[in-house]
């Protein structure tokens, strides 16, 4: 008995230090580390090298060029987005030329044959597939810019790049699923002049006029799509009102029939504002440019001051949208 107590007595003597024995001191923490270089020095060393400082806006001009040597990923990136909305249906790609031509053939049939609002053109079937395709662009550049931002948000994370490629890849991706939708367009206004009711359509050079037409609205839309990426990515909320604005935009820009159509029913007083708001807004001007490509009518004539004004607002709308966009580029992603 006694034995097996002085051993369990020794165990816990030997598994537990006693109450009165000394614990051993703690190891000094180890120095701190203090860098061998100044930060004068680390700054010069980090420009030496090309590194930048991660969530700081650049400036405007590094910025820039930052953009422009990545078109060759904006345009797999817009390419690949175009490629990827129909991927899963049965036409596939077709859809990108039967959306336009059913959307079309829905007001043609309701404002051009039923209700007939033509008030002065004299073909409405082109008038209005000219201005529903070329305002689907403008339709589909608006939205997607506005989702640009908060739809790509895990690759914004992933990914150390300018966030301006993504607005402008959007826009990228429309304007792919567009110029196929354009021979669609331009056959259909052919057909138009076959009917009993129309004059006769012939291709003449200003068809060619169509190309810059089109490229001034590309550069149009990419400036809306930088300002709706940057409102929507701080007011979330924007992106439900967007397709209201959008109808009056179509409404009040002549997609389906013409200006005069709202104007003529107004008091003098207010025609004489409202009328070149509405004729020289920019989706206005852009109809017009290309309904004057097209079609050979006296109200759709080769207006130098059109084109002087769809010049004058691609630019504006491009430069103002960038630098709106690049403002706010250290905080998409963290919001």
């Amino acid at each position: 008995m006694t034995t097996d107590s002085t051993t369990s007595a020794t165990s816990g003597d030997r598994g537990t230090p006693g109450r009165g024995a000394e614990r051993p001191p703690l190891p000094e923490p180890p120095p701190p580390i203090v860098p061998g270089t100044t930060a004068a020095e680390r700054r010069a060393l980090a420009e030496q090298h090309g590194l930048t400082k991660m969530g700081v806006r650049p400036p405007l001009w590094s910025y820039v060029k930052d953009v422009a040597s990545r078109w060759a990923f904006i345009r797999v990136l817009g390419t690949a987005t175009a490629y990827a909305k129909n991927q899963n249906t049965y036409l596939g790609q077709l859809w990108a030329i039967l959306n336009p031509v059913l959307n079309a053939a829905v007001y043609v049939i309701i404002f051009g044959l039923i209700l007939r609002t033509s008030r002065g053109v004299e073909n409405t079937i082109a008038f209005i597939v000219i201005g529903v395709f070329l305002f689907r662009f403008v339709e589909q550049s608006v939205n997607g810019g506005a989702q640009s931002i908060n739809k790509r948000t895990n690759l914004i994370r992933s990914l150390h790049f300018p966030r301006a490629v993504l607005p402008i890849s959007n826009v990228v991706s429309h304007l792919a699923t567009l110029l196929p939708a354009l021979v669609v367009m331009g056959l259909i206004v052919l057909a138009s002049g076959l009917l009993a009711d129309y004059d006769p359509v012939y291709i003449t050079w200003q068809w060619l006029l169509l190309l810059p037409a089109v490229a001034l609205m590309w550069v149009f839309n990419m400036g809306l799509a930088f300002i709706m990426a940057r409102a929507v990515a701080i007011t979330p909320d924007l992106d439900n009102i967007i397709s209201f604005v959008l109808r009056f935009a179509m409404y009040g820009s002549g997609v389906i029939f013409p200006l005069a159509h709202y104007v003529g029913r107004l008091p003098e007083s207010v025609q004489v504002w409202l009328e070149p708001v509405l004729t020289y807004q920019p989706i206005a001007v852009y109809l017009y440019l290309g309904r004057s490509s097209l079609m050979e009518e006296d109200a759709f004539v080769q207006d130098p001051v059109m084109w002087i004004l769809g010049v004058v607002w691609a630019i504006f709308f491009f430069v103002v949208g960038f630098i709106i966009f690049w403002r706010g580029e250290e905080r998409y992603g963290r919001d």
